[in-house]
């Protein structure tokens, strides 16, 4: 298992879970196809909130955000 998540459900969301459960998040983003892209400081943290959102957590590819400009 990964430490990232792909979940279909806001960055609010899943931030307000987090903090409740007291789960550290390394990084946090919005996908373009819709969801948001998390990734938390350790594999257990990742594992419970997986556990936590189960039917939300999108399987397969999804379409990132770019987070920097490439020059040409």
């Amino acid at each position: 298992m990964s430490r990232a998540l792909n979940i279909n459900a806001s960055q609010a969301d899943i931030v307000a879970i987090c903090a409740k459960r007291k789960i550290g998040i390394s990084t946090i983003e919005s996908l373009r196809s819709g969801g948001t892209r998390v990734v938390m400081k350790n594999i257990n943290d990742a594992g419970a909130v997986a556990k936590f959102y189960r039917s939300k957590v999108i399987a397969g590819d999804v379409t990132r955000t770019p987070l920097r400009v490439h020059r040409i």
